[in-house]
Order: C-alpha cells, then sequence, then structure tokens
C-alpha cells in the first residue's frame, strides 16, 4: 500500500512537471524549496513565536553510552507549532517533495526504492549511523 501512494505521487509528479524539467530547473528549485522550508522554521520562531530556539552547547556525559545518547542531546526547540505556521512548513515541505519525486523521475530512479534502501541501511547500521 505504501509503495502505492509513494509509486502514484512520483507518477503524478511526472505528468505535472512540464515548466521546469530542465535537470538544472529542477536541481535549483529542489534548493529554493528547501531554503522556503528553512524559512517558514524561521518565521514560525521570529515572526510568529509559536516556537523558540535556546540553543547551547551539548551537554553529554563522559560515561554516556550510544544506545543512551538520545537522552542528553536536545534539539534546542521548544514550543508548539501554531496552524498557521505548521501549514506554510507542510506547504513548504510539500514542494520539496515534489521536486525530490522530480528529480528522481529524471534520473530514472524510484523514491519509493529509496526509501526501502535507506530503512533497510538504518535498521543495519542503527546506532552507527549517529548524524
Amino acid at each position: 500500500m505504501k509503495d502505492l501512494l509513494c509509486d502514484g505521487f512520483q507518477q503524478t509528479v511526472a505528468q505535472l512537471l512540464l515548466r521546469h524539467r530542465s535537470i538544472l530547473d529542477v536541481l535549483s528549485k529542489l534548493q529554493e524549496t528547501g531554503a522556503r522550508t528553512n524559512r517558514a522554521v524561521a518565521k514560525a520562531v521570529t515572526a510568529c513565536g509559536c516556537l523558540s530556539v535556546n540553543a547551547s552547547r551539548q551537554k553529554i556525559p563522559l560515561d554516556a553510552s550510544l544506545q543512551n545518547l538520545h537522552h542528553f542531546v536536545d534539539t534546542h526547540l521548544s514550543g508548539n507549532i501554531c496552524p498557521s505556521c505548521r501549514e506554510a512548513v507542510e506547504t513548504e515541505m510539500g514542494s520539496l517533495l515534489f521536486y525530490l519525486a522530480a528529480l528522481c523521475n529524471l534520473l530514472n530512479i524510484n523514491l519509493y526504492d529509496i526509501l526501502v534502501k535507506e530503512q533497510k541501511r538504518l535498521d543495519l547500521l542503527h546506532v552507527y549511523n549517529l548524524t
């Protein structure tokens, strides 16, 4: 079922992508939508205030194990995203997904296959895939 959703999305993108069909257009639009997503999150902090950022050095005990590391790292984010900001962020993320699918189409890569491969890689590497 999930692969049908992903494949269907990728097929819809293939049908709808007309104006920005060049690989250069798709790459630049992918980068632009990433920046717009970042900007929407930043506006939730700076313009709306529903989210706030309080960043400082991560305080990780020297004896912390890899398995428990997630208990010690902070997102530096507080608050709850409001419905208006959520809508803006989701819209930009949708555009980001659109251009990612478009790039996959141009390169003849199946988006679902990428998701499956990445999930397998994460499952295999688990804690050794810390980012």
